[in-house]
C-alpha cells in the first residue's frame, strides 16, 4: 500500500494530534468532533494528510491546535501549552485516527462521515492497549457495516413505501423511523408493538428487521 508520507514521520504525526486532540479537549473544551470539523474545514487536515512536514513534526501538537483555532476563526481563550501529555482517551483518539488516516489512504473528511470521534472514544476501552492494525481491522468492519443499508430500509423498499407513507401506515413518528433505518436509533431496542406493526405491514417476520451485528472485537 502507498502512503502519502514515509513511515519515518508517523510516530510524530500520530503524537501531533493526539496532543492537538487532548490540548483542544482537556485545555480549551472543545469537543473532539468539533475540533475534528475545525481541523478539516481550515485547510489544516488535508495538509496533515498529504505529509506537509510543518504538520507532522514541524509543530507540536498544541501549535496545531492554535493554528487550526486561529485558522478558523473560533474566538476561544487560548490556555498555555502543556510540555507533557498523559496518554489521555483524547491523547490516544488523536492519536491513532493519525494512524488510521496514515494506513488507509483515506481522507480525513471521508473518515468522519462513516465514524464519529464519539465512536472511536468508545473504541478506548478494548483497543488502546491493542495493536494499531487490530484497531484499522474493527473501524473498517465498523465502516463497512454503516454502509450498509439497514435491514428496515431494504424490506421498506422491497414493499414499495417511502419512509413518510410506511410511518403513517403503521403509526409511528416519521423521524423515528429514519433514525432507525441510518442507525441514529437501535431498531433492536425498540418496542415490540412497534416491530410488529412494522413487519405486518412490510410482509416479513419481526426477525427481518432486528439488525444483527458482526462481533467486532476478539
Amino acid at each position: 500500500m502507498t502512503h502519502a508520507y514515509d513511515s519515518e514521520y508517523l510516530d510524530d504525526a500520530m503524537r501531533s494530534l493526539g496532543e492537538a486532540m487532548d490540548y483542544a479537549t482537556n485545555s480549551c473544551g472543545i469537543n473532539m468532533d468539533d475540533f475534528l470539523k475545525l481541523f478539516i474545514s481550515t485547510g489544516y487536515a488535508q495538509q496533515f494528510a498529504a505529509g506537509v512536514p510543518k504538520y507532522l513534526s514541524g509543530t507540536s501538537g498544541t501549535e496545531l491546535a492554535m493554528d487550526v483555532f486561529t485558522g478558523s476563526g473560533l474566538q476561544i481563550e487560548l490556555h498555555k501549552p502543556r510540555v507533557e501529555y498523559d496518554y489521555s482517551k483524547e491523547y490516544w483518539c488523536g492519536w491513532i485516527l493519525a494512524y488510521y488516516q496514515w494506513y488507509t489512504g483515506r481522507n480525513f473528511k471521508d473518515i468522519q462521515k462513516h465514524i464519529s470521534m464519539e465512536d472511536i472514544e468508545k473504541l478506548y476501552a478494548t483497543l488502546h492497549e491493542a495493536s494499531e492494525d487490530k484497531y484499522v481491522d474493527v473501524v473498517n468492519r465498523i465502516i463497512r457495516r454503516n454502509a450498509t443499508p439497514t435491514r428496515l430500509q431494504t424490506q421498506r423498499k422491497i414493499a414499495g413505501y417511502s419512509q413518510r407513507e410506511l410511518a403513517e401506515k403503521v403509526g409511528v413518528n416519521l423521524r423515528t423511523l429514519q433514525q432507525y433505518e441510518i442507525r441514529a436509533k437501535d431498531i433492536n431496542k425498540a418496542a415490540g408493538a412497534t416491530l410488529l406493526a412494522l413487519s405486518k405491514a412490510l410482509g416479513c417476520r419481526m426477525e427481518d428487521l432486528m439488525e444483527y451485528e458482526d462481533k467486532e472485537i476478539e
